[in-house]
């Protein structure tokens, strides 16, 4: 799995973040379970990517993307979605966290810019993360949301066909 090379510990994103913007480069950072990667996913990516130099994926890890979406999920393991997000060519770096936050993820890499998708407003993101954010000067993106995609509804559409 030669892609895999982008998936990073915390310690070593933290590395790489540090090297980028030592030379000036802007991180920017997004998180989710990617979970059944879809062209939302996709969308959303390049458009996160367009908004610095670095793209660092943050995913939940298997345990905690089963906390926030149900014992039936993930579909596929955390390994399996990082090889398939460090297969994307505007992705950097992938990392798994294991809490429902990304929040110690932040904290560490600092990054410039971080990206939610148009399903959160600035007013419905983790509150204490966008503190957190915010008291490290980054820029708090939301990006409109591609109708039509998400992976509830794609796995509710497949058990539908059954």
């Amino acid at each position: 799995m030669p892609v895999l090379y982008k998936l990073h510990t915390l310690e070593e994103a933290q590395q790489a973040a540090a090297a980028l913007q030592q030379h000036g480069r802007r991180v920017v950072m997004t998180n989710g379970c990617y979970d059944l990667l879809h062209p939302g996913h996709i969308v959303h990516l390049q458009q996160a990517r367009d908004l610095g130099e670095a793209l660092f994926v943050a995913i939940n890890s298997d345990r905690s993307v089963r906390e926030i979406k149900g014992p039936t999920r993930p579909v596929y393991n955390e390994m399996q979605r990082a090889l398939v997000l460090s297969a994307l060519e505007c992705v950097t770096v992938v990392l798994v966290f294991d809490s429902a936050s990304p929040q110690s993820v932040m904290e560490v890499l600092r990054p410039e810019v971080y990206v939610k998708g148009g399903d959160y407003t600035l007013d419905t993101i983790n509150q204490e993360e966008r503190a957190l954010l915010e008291s490290q000067g980054a820029a708090i993106h939301i990006l409109p949301l591609i109708e039509d995609f998400s992976t509830t509804g794609i796995i509710q559409q497949l058990q539908h066909r059954e």
